[in-house]
């Protein structure tokens, strides 16, 4: 089911977490204080939309690595009535689209719920006080790379890291539910 987020409330703290990694590992929100920017993106590995933009998280990631941005994945969804979405799924998953990023499994589907995430991809983007600054598509054409105008998450990074303001539209992500529980 095709579903847009609702739009974020901006200069809104972001909410603390404590999630498993496909690394094994467990990561908090404070885990991630030495980065300027961070952007919290609610992905799965069986939607069509987040398989279509997948590697432009990881050149997005790419890009501002020297600049202390960080993206996170967090994959909210029910794995007993999606199990291609499972923890060893996402193992796979990144393995094939070589994700560079923390990839973090909500097995509660509470961080989900304290986000107010509802589709996959579903982006929320920091500041270095974790005020929600932008939530958002990652651009204007899922489909086709090749015809991407509006590079908005990219945009809106690159004026956060400036300091300012976002000062264009914040057009709501689209993609598949969240399958909740």
């Amino acid at each position: 089911m095709l579903l847009q987020s609702n739009p974020g409330e901006l200069n809104s703290a972001a909410p603390g977490f404590s999630l498993k990694g496909i690394d094994g590992k467990f990561y908090s929100l404070e885990d991630f204080s030495g980065d300027k920017i961070l952007a919290v993106i609610f992905m799965c590995n069986h939607c069509p939309y987040v398989k279509a933009v997948a590697k432009r998280f990881v050149t997005l990631q790419l890009k501002f690595t020297d600049k202390k941005i960080r993206l996170i994945g967090i994959s909210p969804n029910d794995v007993i009535a999606y199990p291609e979405d499972s923890y060893e799924n996402m193992k796979i998953f990144a393995s094939e689209y070589e994700l560079n990023f923390p990839y973090l499994i909500d097995e509660s589907q509470q961080t989900a719920k304290n986000y107010g995430a509802v589709c996959t991809p579903d982006i929320y983007v920091y500041n270095e006080e974790r005020k929600l600054k932008y939530r958002g598509r990652l651009d204007d054409n899922w489909q086709d790379e090749s015809k991407v105008k509006s590079n908005d998450l990219e945009k809106a990074i690159e004026e956060i890291l400036e300091g300012k303001n976002v000062s264009f539209e914040q057009i709501p992500s689209m993609g598949c539910s969240i399958k909740w529980k």
